[in-house]
């Protein structure tokens, strides 16, 4: 009698397998899984969208998988900014209503792409979303800039006991405990390594990067931006009224991030290198650009090398434009953006970039900001980077006017709109 059981057993086992594979395969349809959204978070789709061979910031949320936020125009919105300039987290620099700019339109623009809206950032869903990671924004004082911006846009959310700031050499973390998330910014405009050598020259080597990078580890989502500091005659690494963090200068990493962060201490050192280096290579002149490219090809390297797409996202923000022509008087007195440029000139930062990014393996996104942010000249501190007595505010003209940063609430709030669609 045991063998019928056994046998009927064995039957009764094969239909349920049978009708399992069935409804599994009826799920997975519905999912689509051949187009591999199904891999964690859809990774996957982060490794198909390209454009004309860079591959561009786009939104991943399904109804603006299409979208070029790129192209657009800027609309008055009254009910923006989205956080005013009391956010302790702002430098003084930036503040610019504090320092006594009497126009606030500036703060009331919104971005608008052809085609398609960004999503309006709010800081609850966002840390949600971002629960248990660390996002990591890195480069030069613009960067800064952009940090301070998205951590005004959370701070509002995060109960006064249950948020943070911490500091590790170059870099400064703010911490949303709750939800275990850092926003943090590391001090690396240049990307590659500034060092002294040999009776105390400065050394910009090309084709190293891991003194900087090895902050880079273990971050979820990277934000990187290297142009400004390339790009200046005579090898000096920034203009003069390029302004850091709170820093100290050291030989190895260029600064360190102390306490008390602000962009008030200029490079008095003159932040600068003497010649580059690549192997055992000496160049004493070289064309910018050439060296900018050998730069960003140590980096493109690295970040080929040492990261896993499905684990760590990376995200390269163009070049901001500065608007420093007349002295850097461009941008005094603007009330409103420029309508429209006509076929606005490519940064030739912008095409070595490019350039670099269609060699890569890795799956970095493009995040272009440049034509959008050209348009807005009334969008930076001018004079307004201080604030100023009676006296200084009746000779405004003796005074400097910095048209290379953005005053918050502002400009790169916009930026972080952008990057908020991404996720």
């Amino acid at each position: 009698m045991a063998k019928p059981k056994q046998k009927y057993s064995t039957l009764l086992f094969s239909l349920f397998f049978i009708f399992s594979l069935s409804f599994i395969h009826g799920c997975l349809a519905q999912f689509d899984i051949d187009d591999d959204s199904w891999l964690d978070d859809d990774e996957a789709s982060w490794l198909t969208e390209e454009d004309d061979g860079v591959i561009m910031v786009q939104n991943r949320r399904a109804n603006l998988k299409n979208c070029d936020f790129s192209a657009g125009k800027w609309v008055y919105d009254e009910s923006y900014p989205l956080y005013d300039s009391s956010c302790p987290y702002l430098s003084s620099t930036v503040t610019c209503q504090k320092n006594g700019r009497p126009d606030s339109d500036y703060e009331r623009w919104k971005w608008m792409p052809h085609g398609c809206s960004i999503p309006r950032f709010n800081a609850l869903d966002f840390l949600g979303r971002m629960r248990r990671r660390r996002i990591m924004l890195v480069g030069d004082s613009i960067m800064r800039n952009q940090w301070e911006s998205l951590v005004c846009l959370v701070q509002g959310v995060v109960p006064t006991g249950r948020k943070r700031v911490t500091y590790d050499g170059p870099s400064m973390a703010f911490h949303a405990q709750d939800f275990e998330v850092s926003i943090e910014f590391c001090w690396a405009p240049l990307l590659v390594e500034l060092k002294k050598g040999t009776n105390n020259k400065r050394i910009l080597h090309l084709d190293l990067i891991e003194d900087n990078a090895r902050y880079w580890r273990g971050v979820d989502i990277l934000v990187f931006d290297s142009a400004h500091w390339w790009t200046h005659s005579d090898k000096w690494s920034s203009q003069m009224n390029e302004w850091v963090p709170n820093l100290s200068i050291t030989l190895c990493k260029c600064v360190s991030v102390l306490k008390g962060g602000a962009y008030d201490i200029p490079l008095s050192l003159g932040t600068r290198w003497d010649y580059y280096m690549e192997g055992k290579n000496i160049y004493t002149n070289l064309n910018p650009m050439v060296a900018y490219e050998k730069g960003l090809s140590t980096w493109a390297k690295w970040v080929d090398l040492n990261l896993n797409p499905r684990e760590t996202r990376v995200i390269f923000r163009s070049i901001s434009p500065r608007h420093n022509r007349e002295n850097g008087w461009k941008c005094y007195n603007q009330r409103e953006p420029l309508g429209y440029f006509h076929q606005p000139d490519v940064p030739e930062q912008m095409l070595v970039l490019q350039g670099v990014l269609r060699r890569m393996r890795f799956p970095v996104y493009l995040q272009d900001i440049t034509t959008m942010s050209l348009l807005r000249r009334d969008g930076h501190p001018s004079v307004y980077s201080k604030s100023m007595a009676q006296k200084e505010k009746e000779h405004q003209k003796d005074s400097s006017s910095d048209c290379s940063h953005w005053c918050l609430p502002g400009v790169p709030d916009i930026w972080n709109e952008m990057l908020n669609a991404l996720f």
